[in-house]
């Protein structure tokens, strides 16, 4: 409040501040904030178009020419974001400082976050969407989201491979001769579809044609049974990009483990009873394993974080016209994880606050990098008492989780003040 108060009026009075903190129910705290909404309440009830919304910057821009001071705005705005200011005379709201708010940057606890997603949205939402719509997907697929997300980003110049899995099952390689993407596809075996991918591109590129090899393959196609191929394709550094969709299971043909199942997880085949408790092993750490393969870009990911997968997407683009590029991103499965469809973003955003998920880039020439910080974690149960496959987890089970994400984020962390020398085998020594 105090940097607001600074910014806008070169005071620290709170009450000059465009952000105020209310008291809630349950001795909590509320913030009383424009949050730029996409169909302003302001906006709708302002009898003098006082109050736009800019389509270029998102912000509810005010217009002090034009407002009557009827203070309908102030009713109309759920969020108390916008309200009267007696020492000005007129309402004020935040306008997010040109792009870098104040408040953000004064904010030590990271309560504060500026989400620039809707940049993404104004650029790629223009641009065809790739994977036809009507398509199988389980009711609120946050894969689909992502491989229409991912296809926006790669553009048209691309081939697809997408192996055996929930990808082609709703739709995107097609059925009776129709397909559900708009980009040439193709339908390779688990046990092949890096290699296909990597004859793909280098017959292309053989006849001048400058195009995007890209995999779209689940993690059981990934981490088992297509493992040797993708390992084989990273060694050489074939020219191509990779996307593990990781649901962290089978889920296509019925919810069975797979080595990307986290431990202590329900599936079908890891059940919950007298004497199994859910997956008994840890679940592999892929995006490890190919950084170790030393490829041109290797990152994780998650549509919860959009402008985080948005700049990997671009990297691992860039790269792949030169070398091998993976990107691993972790997608929950509504239906697998049993969760609510409407819950799914905040499973993924979970996952990543509580260090269950870091996020992180690697390219030889840097190292590891953080791009989401993994200190000042939330408790890891915050997260497990989300998802339906956890809730049978007793204390011992959630303590064992949390010891164990201590220790994988420790070997992140020593990777990353390493840089380039980074190397786990070394570390292993």
């Amino acid at each position: 409040m105090s940097a607001c108060a600074q910014a806008k009026t070169g005071s620290f009075e709170h009450a000059s501040s465009r952000i105020q903190i209310l008291a809630a129910a349950n001795d909590g705290f509320e913030l009383a904030l424009c949050r730029q909404c996409g169909d302003p309440g302001c906006v709708s009830v302002c009898p003098a178009a006082a109050l736009q919304k800019d389509a270029a910057s998102g912000v509810v821009a005010w217009d002090g020419t034009k407002c009557v001071n009827c203070l309908l705005c102030t009713v109309g705005c759920t969020y108390a974001g916008i309200a009267f200011d007696a020492r000005a005379g007129h309402v004020t709201k935040c306008d997010l400082c040109g792009g870098d708010p104040a408040c953000v940057t004064a904010c030590s606890e990271g309560a504060l976050r500026h989400v620039k997603s809707a940049r993404i949205y104004n650029h790629y939402g223009e641009l065809e969407d790739l994977f036809v719509p009507g398509l199988a997907g389980c009711q609120g697929c946050n894969t689909e989201l992502l491989i229409r997300h991912v296809l926006r980003a790669v553009g048209p110049e691309t081939v697809v491979a997408a192996p055996p899995g929930c990808i082609p099952g709703m739709g995107t390689v097609g059925y009776n001769g129709k397909t559900g993407t708009k980009v040439p596809v193709f339908h390779p075996l688990l046990t092949n579809t890096a290699s296909m991918l990597a004859g793909v591109r280098r017959t292309y590129k053989r006849k001048g044609r400058d195009v995007t090899a890209l995999a779209l393959a689940g993690d059981g196609g990934t981490a088992d049974v297509g493992f040797q191929s993708l390992s084989g394709a990273a060694e050489r550094g074939e020219e191509i990009l990779y996307v593990c969709v990781d649901n962290e299971g089978y889920m296509n043909t019925g919810m069975q483990r797979s080595g990307c199942t986290p431990y202590g997880a329900w599936t079908s085949t890891t059940p919950v009873g007298e004497r199994s408790h859910g997956k008994a092993q840890e679940a592999k750490n892929l995006p490890l394993l190919m950084m170790m393969h030393r490829c041109a870009y290797v990152a994780t990911a998650s549509t919860a974080f959009m402008e985080d997968l948005y700049e990997k997407l671009a990297a691992a683009i860039e790269a792949a016209k030169t070398g091998f590029a993976y990107l691993h991103i972790y997608s929950p499965c509504t239906s697998g994880w049993r969760f609510p469809s409407q819950a799914n973003i905040e499973v993924a955003r979970k996952a990543v606050e509580t260090g269950f998920v870091a996020l992180w880039e690697y390219t030889p020439a840097a190292g590891l990098r953080f791009t989401r910080s993994v200190d000042d974690l939330r408790p890891v149960d915050e997260y497990l008492e989300a998802v339906g496959k956890y809730r049978h987890l007793d204390a011992a089970q959630v303590a064992h989780i949390q010891a164990q994400l201590k220790k994988d984020l420790g070997l992140l962390r020593e990777l990353a003040a390493r840089g380039a020398q980074a190397d786990p085998r070394a570390l292993a020594s």
